[in-house]
């Protein structure tokens, strides 16, 4: 039974966590669009700042605590899946701190991104769910 809540609280909180990760490169989309110094430019940086204190940091500390609970209950460890899922786990991780330092330099002003490439950042997480929900399932190593 225990498994069984870990499992459910980590696929939740994993739902929250990509839903922000996806969500955040939109609204840099948007704020980069906003006159530069204008309320609507720092509206935008409001909701970014509320986005990743609020949900994405408590859920990424929630996936990966839970994460490495499922982890030692299953004693997954020397199965190979798991590695290739905390390999993607990790990049994700990563990127989510990149998107975290560019709220930071568009709260400044700085926009060193075109939209485009915000766009193209915004599929990184997609294509990360849907290798890790393979590994997950399908376990192929």
């Amino acid at each position: 039974m225990t498994y069984l809540w870990l499992k459910a609280g980590h696929i939740i909180f994993v739902i929250f966590w990509i839903a922000g990760l996806f969500m955040l490169p939109r609204l840099f989309i948007y704020h980069q669009e906003a006159p530069e110094g204008s309320d609507e430019a720092a509206r935008f940086a409001d909701r970014e700042r509320k986005l990743l204190k609020i949900i994405l940091l408590p859920s990424i500390i929630v996936v990966w605590a839970l994460g490495i609970a499922l982890a030692i209950v299953l004693d997954a460890w020397s199965q190979g899946w798991l590695h290739a899922k905390l390999l993607l786990v990790l990049i994700l991780s990563g990127y989510h701190g990149y998107m975290a330092g560019y709220a930071k330099k568009l709260a400044r002003g700085e926009r060193p991104l075109s939209g485009k490439k915000l766009r193209l950042l915004n599929e990184v997480p997609g294509v990360a769910v849907a290798l890790i929900v393979i590994l997950v399932i399908v376990k192929p190593f």
